[in-house]
């Protein structure tokens, strides 16, 4: 597939950039420069290069969003959103000098609030998007309300705001109905067939030539088409998108055709009264802008859900392919770390011997297959398994190269024996089991300090743990739950910002360092048939939270905030949503929709428990048995406590209830939830994340048909659920679908397992037979709405920037530290306060000038910077977390000094501050400004105040992008 795929791309720009040449009023626009690159690359001649150039100046071939891919809305991270932008724009400002300025979100099931934003401060001037509700769509479209100007950030509002296009009922491909031919019109190439085409070039259903008999036939569809969609729009310009999927392969036959039927419109548009021509997305908005209107102004509630028809709500994407909805992040979350390390090492280290080209490539593949998963058909899991496993592998190589560049620098700054091993093992379950007597290296990725717990699979059962210096490190070891002959060993560790630390484990010759984790298993509860009478209730405690276990059924049964001694009734449970998969009989469920066929039904009749409780950390192990009498468990709750020792900040550690699921292999045709109910009056209010940037509120909506699954929403990080006083916050390290169907309850979709007999699912096997078992974690936080406003962004982020932990064997003689010490002074840690994140640290490699002027001369006159990666630029971003008026402390603007915050990896020189994708100096960036009822002049709109000296304040929300410029060392 990847193959017909590439052989299809390659096969449109070569057509289209040949067609475009022979008629000057023809036009195109390009989207995903994953498939442009491949062919600019691979195939373009140079010919087809300086032609491309030729049509670009033209403005008659326009890149729009300009990004690797057309990005999900619905499941992805803002960090990849931008990155995969960035990856995009950085390629085609050093190539050709020119700046999307306008998207063409066509695809994606659902509309993000965050979106827009982000394309807002990319410097775009409008935004497309198509895929919302249809009863939705219905009534925007009558009422001529398709077209509004969104503020999709409410602290940021007009300053980000940006005009918005939603397409009407027909969408974004042609309407293909021509009441003279049973076949497609307006589609001259047929369908695409690839790799293999036809050899007589027929290919299936192509459209009846235009001839002198049927012009007018296709003229009056065409403009009766118009007429009626001119009708659901404000201005006399309409919009009519030309082509589909996998279109204009062949695109001599494409324009030679309508060539012809614009002609003859135009030759008869007294009759018709409609003029028509070809045009870019650009040109549209232009006409559009031009007329001056006043438009409505859009809060921040997005589009979703997203439903096509009653029973189609396309939830079920929210957790599809959930494996590969963990890896895509994993990845994303190494990449994070690998830049900043990568960073560092260059700025301090300028004399390295590794070389820097080469490790560029090593990021650079990752960075790419971040990219290029975060497509609306790659981490939503509405791929086939074929494509899924290419996205798997692209993943998997750039990660294998990201820890091999850490560990090798990890090596330089150690001057390391070169025969050692250093390998990099990526939070707790990857694969490696490092042997006793090594020494484990820690990395935090974040500009915070932190105190958190790292657990590494040891085969010895008593051990001692050593910093640097040779101190004891409080370390706990425990039988593990995954196998017989192996122990988890849980270390204590406090790392500074963006430093790393390293720790030694010694097999224990005689007194024991790491305390002892103790188990104690209960006897295996029928939950049947519990008494309610009696309740015996099981205590697990630690500084923050004392939690009940109910002895006659093994389930959780409360949680005790203890500082302020609130308690909440909370129990868990598996339940499962059985599915249909025969469509004579009803709805079906796939990789995109779910279609419950009744309510969700408890899966389980019998729970064991395990406590293992040690001094640092309480581990409790819930088995969950379809019956009492069966021996194979179908899933499990890992919970876990931890407890911090004197001396050490634990305030973060000491909030959370981390809990790791197990769920699989599922049977055929069931979607499984993990239910929390408490006694939290609710109102079936939910608040979800709108992919890791800010919170939407969702209220329950009751419908006469599918309320189920209507009511499920995206959740990429946060969800949570509150009364008038208490709040119970879910975070997750993978996206998932969450719901709240009852009041006091939230519900998290964990897996699903689907076969339909749909011809369609059938065809590009989209039937969802995932027989995986699927490991997800979540980290539960419960307190006022004030302290644990105080905690989730940061949580969040910890969750999904854990360590990266790397081993290296131990020599015989000492480990050289001292490089390794200096690297770790605190002096050279990179520390930002806790309401602000250091989004980005990198170093980008692109060559382009950054000045505009000589960037577009240098295009123009073919003198584009040739050779090795530009090493001396810096990408920084810092984001603010806090909406306004959410704290009264974190809420505050805060002023960076970025020289002292940069003054561990240098003399800063100079600072430049850019727009998002770092394509625009943020001085000349100046935005359409679309008239509104508050607005009424229309004009360009400023950035933001810019940074003086340095300084830089940045406000609620604010996602601030800076080039910086160190002096050589």
């Amino acid at each position: 597939l990847q193959e017909s795929m590439h052989a299809y791309a390659a096969n449109v720009y070569t057509s289209v950039v040949e067609e475009l040449m022979k008629g000057k009023q023809r036009k195109f626009i390009a989207v995903e420069q994953e498939f442009f690159r491949l062919w600019w690359d691979a195939v373009a001649t140079d010919m087809h290069k300086q032609q491309v150039h030729k049509l670009l100046q033209e403005g008659r071939l326009e890149f729009v969003i300009g990004g690797q891919v057309m990005h999900d809305e619905a499941v992805t991270l803002i960090d990849d959103q931008i990155l995969q932008l960035t990856e995009g724009h950085g390629f085609l400002y050093e190539t050709f000098g020119i700046r999307p300025q306008f998207s063409w979100h066509v695809d994606p099931f659902g509309a993000s609030a965050t979106t827009p934003t982000l394309f807002a401060m990319a410097g775009f001037n409008a935004h497309l998007i198509s895929r919302i509700d249809y009863d939705l769509k219905a009534d925007m479209q009558k009422n001529k309300k398709l077209q509004f100007v969104w503020q999709g950030s409410p602290s940021l509002s007009e300053s980000q705001e940006i005009f918005t296009h939603v397409m009407d009922q027909y969408s974004y491909c042609t309407p293909s109905q021509i009441p003279f031919s049973n076949r497609s019109g307006f589609y001259w190439n047929g369908i695409a067939v690839f790799p293999d085409p036809p050899k007589d070039g027929v290919y299936p259903n192509m459209s009846l030539p235009v001839t002198d008999t049927n012009i007018h036939l296709y003229a009056q569809t065409m403009v009766a088409n118009i007429k009626e969609r001119a009708s659901w729009f404000r201005t006399s310009d309409v919009l009519w998108p030309w082509g589909c999927d996998k279109q204009f392969f062949n695109a001599s036959v494409q324009y030679s055709n309508m060539d012809l039927v614009l002609d003859y419109i135009n030759e008869h548009s007294d009759q018709f009264g409609v003029i028509v021509q070809y045009a870019t997305v650009g040109d549209y908005f232009q006409a559009v802008y031009n007329r001056s209107l006043a438009w409505e102004i859009r809060d921040s509630r997005d589009f979703f859900p997203y439903s096509t028809e009653p029973f189609q709500a396309w939830t079920g994407f929210y957790t599809s392919r959930s494996i590969l909805k963990g890896i895509a992040r994993r990845a994303s979350s190494l990449l994070y770390a690998g830049e900043s390390f990568f960073t560092q090492y260059v700025r301090k280290q300028p004399a390295s011997s590794i070389c820097k080209c080469q490790a560029l490539k090593q990021l650079q593949s990752l960075r790419w297959a971040v990219s290029e998963v975060q497509h609306h058909d790659g981490i939503t899991g509405t791929e086939s398994p074929k494509v899924k496993d290419m996205y798997v592998d692209n993943l998997m190589y750039g990660m294998f190269n990201v820890k091999k560049l850490m560990a090798s620098i990890i090596f330089d700054l150690n001057n390391a024996e070169k025969n050692g091993e250093v390998y990099s093992y990526v939070y707790s379950k990857d694969a490696g089991k490092p042997d006793v007597d090594q020494y484990v290296i820690v990395y935090n990725p974040l500009a915070w300090n932190i105190t958190t717990f790292v657990m590494v699979s040891i085969s010895h059962s008593s051990v001692n743990v050593y910093d640097e210096l040779g101190h004891s490190v409080p370390a706990q070891i425990q039988s593990s739950a995954e196998s017989h002959f192996t122990y988890d060993l849980y270390i204590l560790v406090a790392i500074s910002g963006l430093s790393y630390r390293k720790y030694s484990v010694k097999p224990s010759l005689g007194k024991q360092s790491a305390f002892i984790g103790r188990s104690v298993k209960y006897k295996q509860k029928d939950i049947t048939r519990a008494c309610q009478q009696s309740r015996r209730l099981l205590p697990v405690v630690n500084d923050c939270y004392q939690i009940m276990f109910d002895q006659d059924t093994n389930l959780m049964h409360s949680i005790t905030e203890r500082e302020t001694n609130q308690t909440v009734r909370l129990t868990q449970e598996f339940l499962e949503y059985h599915v249909n998969g025969d469509v004579k009989k009803g709805p079906i469920s796939d990789n995109y929709l779910f279609a419950p066929n009744t309510s969700a039904v408890p899966v389980s009749k019998a729970v064991g428990l395990e406590v293992i409780s040690g001094n640092l950390v309480t581990e409790i192990r819930q088995y969950f048995y379809s019956n009492v009498t069966a021996q194979e468990y179908v899933y499990v709750v890992y919970t876990r406590m931890y407890m911090v020792p004197d001396g050490y900040d634990g305030k973060l550690l000491c909030h959370r209830i981390e809990q790791e699921y197990s769920a699989g292999p599922l049977e055929l045709n069931r979607e499984a939830v993990l239910r929390t109910s408490t006694n939290l009056n609710t109102g079936q209010l939910l608040y979800t994340d709108s992919n890791g940037y800010q919170i939407q509120k969702r209220l329950f909506k009751a419908y006469v048909n599918n309320t189920v699954a209507r009511n499920y929403y995206p959740m990429v990080q946060t969800a949570y659920i509150e009364d008038s006083s208490t709040r119970l916050m879910l975070l997750a390290e993978r996206a998932h679908g969450v719901s709240s169907q009852g009041n006091g309850q939230v519900e998290v979709m964990l897996h699903r397992r689907l076969w339909n007999n749909l011809e369609w699912d059938l065809n590009y096997n989209l039937t969802l037979n995932d027989t995986s078992v699927v490991r997800p974690v979540f980290w539960l936080i419960l307190g006022t709405k004030s302290v644990t406003n105080t905690l989730y962004r940061t949580s969040g982020l910890a969750l999904e920037h854990r360590p990266v932990v790397m081993f290296g064997a131990l020599s015989g003689d000492k480990p050289k530290l001292a490089g390794q010490l200096q690297l770790n002074s605190v002096h050279s840690s990179v520390t930002v306060p806790p309401n602000l994140h250091l989004q980005t640290l990198s170093i980008p490699g692109w060559k382009y000038s950054s000045n505009h002027t000589e960037q577009v001369h240098s295009v123009h006159m073919g003198k584009q910077k040739q050779g090795d990666a530009d090493f001396s630029r810096v990408l920084l971003r810092i984001r603010h977390l806090y909406e306004v008026g959410e704290d009264p402390v974190l809420s505050q603007p805060v002023i960076v000094n970025l020289k002292s915050l940069l003054k561990g990896l240098g003399s800063v020189m100079s600072v430049e501050e850019r727009s998002l994708t770092g394509t625009w100096d943020i001085n000349t960036l100046k935005r359409w400004k679309w008239k509104t009822a508050q607005y009424p002049s229309k004009g360009f709109s400023n950035n933001t105040e810019t940074s003086e000296n340095c300084i830089v304040t940045v406000h609620p929300m604010e996602i601030r992008t800076f080039f910086v410029y160190f002096q050589d060392q």
